[in-house]
């Protein structure tokens, strides 16, 4: 609230699109008009407005006595109901030899435009007036550019140094933009992270998408910030508790934690029968999947609740739960078709990252997975307001027989099929013998090609030269023969 030095200088100047003076204390319509004008703040000024009741126009104390009465009746302005959206403002009386003041200060809003009983109302230098169609779009506007996701607000109560500075600049910067323009930018610090919104400028602070990013520290300012992981015995949460861990941390440090965590401590793999002489490896969960289901949670979740995220595991299934369930565009009824980004900048850096791509394809890729590794679909929770939670249950007995493989260590796989099946099927267009390894999972190009490829080549496989070699290709190409 203004000082009560301050009011005075206010009475010294002229009346402004900042200021109101009145001896009324009756005339309402005047008061919300004015009140609605000041919240509108047409100039754009971003500073607050002030109606001061018992000065006189030239600036002098009209020697009114300002009771309770009067002062619940301007306060109850705000809530009324024919001001909306509702104001911002404080009501106080200020008592001076003279007489006494009450001054209404009103806070610019971030919703305009503000309506008094369906009209707009706006200041014009000291003049107060109906604002035309043109200036309520332009209001409109302003309110488009106010609606800031809650990654790109600013964390007021944090600093410069709440962030690895010398992370962002020796890793993200690099990653984000090319050499030549890092060479050219000759910017401080704090204007390169404002330019990708990881720092407040008018606030001299950093925003909550530098803090979940690239904080220090980022539980000390966002509770929930951090991801659980319980190992329960049995199929529910009655069971007894096997194993439990917490992650946090910024997620350039956090995201590479889980993934080595997936990949060690719930990730199992085991040896089951193919043929009389050959196994293969089976996998509980297909890593990526569950991969992907994390990075979504850390990226789409609500940071502003303080429920984590959570990782629960019990003996035949998974638990992914975060804060917030579907946002904007995203509904149940255009699950998963449709997708939107409760956190932006938190999403673009991760893209930047390398943890995700923003193609909208990530529950597809998941259920493909799932089903190349021989797990039941996935189960979304898509109807809870307040969460988004995901179910994946484990292989069993009944599916290995239908599953397959993984073919690498980031979750892909291959079809249930035989070697020389697999090389036939890769070989429908020309192949180099690395090409063909790779594809197969093995690394001795040599062994591979005595014991698989060289029986194929005559019967099922050509051996030819290619007309236009590349470096793709080496000496010779393989090609499947009808």
């Amino acid at each position: 609230m203004i000082a009560k030095e301050e009011v005075l200088d206010l009475l010294k100047s002229t009346e402004s699109y900042r200021v109101e003076r009145t001896t009324s204390t009756g005339n309402m319509d005047k008061f919300c008009e004015a009140i609605c004008a000041f919240a509108n703040d047409m100039p754009a000024s971003r500073k607050n407005g002030y109606l001061i009741i018992g000065a006189k126009d030239d600036g002098s104390i009209a020697g009114m006595k300002v009771d309770d009465a009067l002062l619940k009746k301007i306060a109850g302005i705000r809530s009324d109901g024919n001001i909306l959206p509702l104001p911002t403002m404080s009501v106080e009386r200020f008592s001076y030899p003279e007489g006494d003041l009450l001054v209404a200060e009103v806070r610019p809003s971030d919703l305009p435009p503000v309506r008094y009983r369906g009209r707009v109302f706006i200041r014009i230098g000291p003049r107060r007036d109906i604002a035309t169609e043109a200036e309520e779009r332009i209001l409109a506007e302003r309110r488009c550019s106010f609606m800031a996701t809650f990654d790109a607000t600013p964390c007021l109560s944090a600093k410069l140094m709440d962030l690895d500075v010398d992370y962002i600049k020796t890793n993200h910067l690099p990653m984000a933009f090319d050499e030549e323009t890092l060479a050219n930018d000759k910017r401080d610090i704090k204007e390169q992270l404002a330019s990708i919104h990881l720092f407040d400028r008018e606030n001299d602070c950093p925003t909550y998408a530098g803090i979940i990013l690239f904080g220090k520290n980022p539980k000390y300012f966002l509770l929930g910030d951090y991801v659980q992981f319980v190992r329960f015995a049995g199929k529910d949460k009655g069971g007894d508790i096997l194993n439990e861990r917490q992650f946090a941390g910024p997620l350039y440090k956090m995201l590479p934690t889980l993934e080595s965590f997936v990949r060690d401590g719930i990730i199992t793999q085991r040896p089951i029968p193919e043929t009389l002489f050959r196994e293969r490896t089976v996998w509980n969960y297909p890593e990526g999947a569950i991969r992907e289901l994390l990075m979504n949670a850390c990226m789409h979740r609500d940071y502003q609740s303080n429920m984590p995220i959570r990782l629960y595991q019990f003996d035949d299934y998974i638990e992914v739960m975060n804060a917030g369930g579907l946002y904007g565009e995203a509904r149940p009824e255009n699950f998963p078709s449709i997708n939107d980004y409760r956190n932006p900048l938190v999403a673009e850096a991760m893209r930047v990252m390398k943890y995700v791509n923003k193609f909208n394809r990530g529950v597809t890729r998941v259920q493909e997975m799932l089903k190349d590794n021989g797990n039941p679909p996935a189960e979304f929770d898509v109807n809870t307001i307040t969460a988004f939670r995901v179910k994946v249950h484990s292989t069993n007995e009944s599916d290995l027989s239908k599953g397959t493989s993984q073919g690498t260590s980031q979750g892909t796989s291959q079809a249930d099929k035989t070697i020389e099946e697999r090389i036939i099927e890769f070989c429908k267009e020309p192949r180099s013998l690395a090409e063909i390894a790779a594809y197969c999972g093995f690394q001795n190009k040599r062994k591979f090609r005595e014991r698989y490829l060289n029986p194929l080549i005559g019967t099922r496989i050509q051996m030819t030269i290619p007309d236009k070699p590349t470096s793709r290709f080496q000496k010779y190409v393989f090609l499947y023969r009808e």
